[in-house]
């Protein structure tokens, strides 16, 4: 049993690593989607996500999403050798998985400077926020105020993340110990 947790601030590349797991059949929890399903439920719009993490927090603890996270993980487990769990935020949220997992668990900083991030995410365009440069900087400074700092310092490993997709992509494998797609072998 594995459990990989990914850890970086918005548009370092968590999801793309996430996808190379998907695509080796890997299953995938990421946490941004427990605050967009709360957000929905809410019937709050998209650029409400930073609102409704705050107050998961303050309704129930530091912790909240990760607790809500892991029944997902563990379902999963019971049908696969590895989980990927795509964006912690917090040492809190390292905390839980730890506690939960131990040895099993590894913490997989992904890196990458501001400009490249911005880049990226303006290209992504998934909310309005990825657009607005001083939009990316409050959202990372909310993401740094839950403890996102704490949380890269605590990886296990760190992919910095500024070559190609591909160089990117091959370091994830790499972590998760799996083979380059079958047409990379050709």
């Amino acid at each position: 049993m594995r459990v990989i947790g990914t850890v970086g601030l918005p548009g370092s590349g968590k999801g793309e690593a996430a996808a190379v797991a998907e695509r080796a059949d890997i299953p995938v929890v990421t946490m941004g989607d427990v605050v967009r399903a709360e957000t929905e439920a809410r019937g709050l719009p998209p650029e409400e996500h930073g609102t409704v993490a705050r107050a998961l927090r303050e309704e129930d603890g530091p912790a909240a999403i990760a607790r809500r996270s892991l029944p997902m993980v563990k379902e999963y487990l019971n049908e696969s050798e590895m989980v990927v769990v795509d964006g912690l935020r917090s040492g809190v949220e390292v905390d839980a998985f730890e506690e939960a997992f131990g040895d099993d668990f590894t913490l997989v900083s992904v890196e990458a400077p501001f400009e490249v991030r911005a880049a990226r995410l303006a290209e992504r365009g998934r909310d309005l926020t990825d657009e607005d440069r001083d939009a990316l900087l409050e959202r990372e400074q909310r993401e740094l105020e839950f403890g996102m700092d704490e949380a890269m310092s605590r990886a296990d490993v760190v992919i910095n993340n500024t070559d190609s997709l591909e160089a990117f992509r091959t370091r994830v494998r790499r972590v998760l110990d799996i083979p380059a797609p079958e047409e990379e072998h050709r």
